[in-house]
């Protein structure tokens, strides 16, 4: 199949823009940007066709091309690995990467570094493609680590301005801790199989017991990997950078921080299921740390005012029910979240940035208000992404979100499954706030480019009263709206009537080892009536979320800041993210920034090394002025010292004779 061609796409597209984009007009820009994600996605869709044409037995598919790392009798190879999970990725990173790309020519055509803009695109495209098809963990974590390079390049794209520098260095410090755990579980599956390739590692994997007793080397493994995800998919501990990485242009947003790189840790998670099904303690781990921040992340997101901030922690707490599906050992369930979050977060933040776009770069919901009327296609899209996201029927969330809380439920993880419910609640609640703050009541924000001050729009031009994006940023926007209705429906479980098509396509990745899983995970759903009633639950706890902030944003309105003040200090904790940046910066950074002042810098930098070079300067200095004196030029004074040296050897001569 070639499928090397997929990444090198949007790598040359990146090579080219970057070097020379500067002195290319940005018609040519946008044709090598544009270009080369649309071929990308239109070679994923052929290579989709003829992957649907292979007997299972051929099935994962891979192409070996070179060994590049060789150690004693360890050696990475390139390769690419094709099987059902790969190709759900490949499909995704390609084909909404491609719409971002057509909505970014509308958003970012007023900006300066339009051609670096898109260089950074391809470039994370081009490392987000590796690590997805990597055939062995090496060449994943090359590509593990690209996307994280790409993604402080675009955070900081202004980086001019310090709060979007500052939270670029956050990003990549912050996942950079979450690789250090990864790296070592690498180092271990080196040391105890010798290999990182899939097909071998999961045969010698196969092999090892379930270790439902004492933790063993596939405990520590799975953990690891766990840290590793928790940075990359914004998960607690490491979840601080996602919030702050807002600074960067909304639709990077949209596609690092919402469709594609924050999924890399549940995909590595999933990948890794021959680890994680022999390790109840690291399993149960992902799903006690994905439930938590689900819930924890929506409670922040409540009281956010910025619209990019809600966003964001709703980001967070969406990849926190992939982790709860997946800790549960229902794999196909997180993936098939995924999939649907893909489609209507990516269209959520692109809506935001119509709006953002439409009224001078604003962000704060507060200064929104009306926009309905003004921005029409917007408005619905948004409507649409909105009740996706709150699990309403038949739209495609409530498909893949109530299939991870049944499957919970399901597994015997009863306090998880009503934790996720709670949560499902405050994601409606938070979602519907922004959606009635920001497109009902009256227009409460300013009128023209010089009295707004948002963050994310860099645009000169005057801009009267709100106005609809062009159609390049549109028509995204519609096609978005139309797979977050519908996406779900590949999903349909039995008990509605459906047959659970997405699931049984990836059965085949996740039941290579389910002799292995623990029986309470493995547990089937064992009642369709059951199900359906869970199924009304989440939905009801969806409806509550929504009235309630029917009755407060759009029935009360004066009711929220009596609210907020009546709370006072939880209100504030709350607004102030319970102060964890801060709890951080005391702990962490403060601590590390003071002992590499005094102590490494201060007492090692300049009280040792430049104190002894310095001091070994001086003392040359002294010596060598000492010589220079004996060298006055006097002939009388060097006669003189020629006598003194000759007694002194008469001296010594005469001395040893003696003896």
């Amino acid at each position: 199949m070639h499928l090397w061609i997929i990444p090198l796409l949007p790598l040359a597209g990146a090579a080219i823009n970057g070097l020379l984009g500067k002195r290319f007009p940005k018609a040519l820009v946008n044709t090598i940007a544009l270009g080369s994600t649309a071929l990308a996605f239109g070679y994923a869709l052929w290579v989709a066709s003829q992957f649907a044409g292979l007997p299972a037995d051929r099935i994962p598919h891979i192409e070996r091309y070179a060994n590049w790392l060789a150690a004693g009798p360890f050696s990475a190879e390139f390769g690419i690995y094709l099987d059902q999970l790969s190709l759900v990725m490949l499909l995704v990173v390609t084909g909404v990467g491609f719409l971002i790309h057509v909505y970014s020519l509308g958003y970012m055509a007023h900006e300066g570094g339009y051609y670096r803009y898109f260089a950074y695109l391809n470039l994370f495209m081009f490392f987000m493609l590796t690590l997805v098809l990597a055939n062995n963990y090496l060449l994943m974590f090359v590509g593990w680590e690209g996307v994280g390079l790409a993604s402080y390049l675009l955070i900081g794209f202004w980086f001019l301005k310090k709060s979007a520098a500052d939270a670029g260095k956050k990003a990549f410090i912050t996942n950079r801790v979450g690789d250090f755990g990864f790296l070592i579980a690498l180092f271990l599956l080196i040391k105890h199989f010798g290999t990182l390739q899939y097909d071998s590692l999961w045969t010698l994997v196969s092999k090892y017991p379930v270790e439902s007793g004492a933790a063993g080397v596939l405990t520590a493994i799975g953990l690891l990997m766990l840290v590793g995800a928790t940075g990359k998919s914004a998960q607690i501990p490491l979840y601080v950078w996602l919030p702050d990485a807002m600074e960067g242009p909304t639709p990077v947003s949209a596609l690092i921080h919402a469709a594609t790189m924050v999924t890399a840790g549940v995909y590595m998670v999933a990948r890794s299921n021959p680890i994680f099904n022999r390790t109840p303690q690291a399993l149960m781990a992902v799903a006690i740390i994905g439930t938590l921040t689900a819930i924890f992340a929506a409670s922040i997101g409540m009281v956010q005012t910025d619209i990019k901030k809600v966003l964001a922690y709703s980001t967070i707490s969406q990849l926190g029910y992939m982790f709860m599906g997946c800790g549960v050992a229902a794999y196909g369930a997180g993936i098939f979240h995924l999939m649907t979050h893909a489609f209507f977060k990516a269209l959520l933040f692109l809506s935001a940035g119509s709006i953002i776009h439409g009224i001078a770069g604003e962000q704060d919901m507060r200064k929104m208000g009306g926009l309905r009327k003004y921005l029409p296609w917007t408005f619905w899209c948004m409507t649409v992404a909105t009740f996706t996201i709150v699990g309403f029927p038949p739209l495609a969330a409530f498909f893949s979100k109530d299939e991870i809380l049944w499957r919970t439920w399901a597994s015997g993880n009863h306090a998880l499954w009503l934790i996720g419910v709670i949560a499902a609640g405050m994601t409606a609640f938070y979602m519907f706030r922004l959606w009635f703050l920001t497109f009902f009541g009256e227009y409460r924000g300013a009128t023209s480019s010089t009295e707004a001050h948002g963050h994310d729009s860099h645009h000169d031009e005057e801009h009267g009263a709100p106005h609809e994006c062009p159609w390049v940023m549109v028509i995204p926007l519609v096609l978005l709206a139309i797979l977050s209705f519908v996406g779900g429906w590949v999903g349909i479980p039995a008990a509605m009537g459906g047959s659970n098509r997405f699931e049984h396509f990836l059965d085949p990745v996740f039941q290579s080892t389910a002799l292995a899983l623990p029986a309470e995970a493995a547990a089937a759903p064992e009642s369709p009536s059951t199900e359906l009633l869970f199924s009304a639950i989440s939905v009801a706890a969806a409806t509550i979320g929504f009235l309630i902030a029917w009755f407060l944003y759009f029935k009360r309105t004066d009711l929220p800041a009596r609210i907020a003040r009546s709370l006072n200090g939880l209100y504030t904790l709350v607004l102030d993210k319970y102060r964890i940046d801060e709890l951080y910066a005391a702990v962490f950074i403060q601590p590390i920034i003071a002992l590499s002042t005094s102590v490494f810098w201060k007492g090692i930098d300049q009280g040792l090394i430049d104190r002894g070079v310095d001091g070994g300067a001086a003392g040359a200095q002294e010596a060598s002025d000492g010589m220079r004196r004996m060298q006055s030029g006097n002939i009388r004074s060097y006669a003189g010292w020629v006598a003194v040296g000759a007694a002194a050897v008469i001296a010594f001569m005469v001395w040893r004779g003696v003896r």
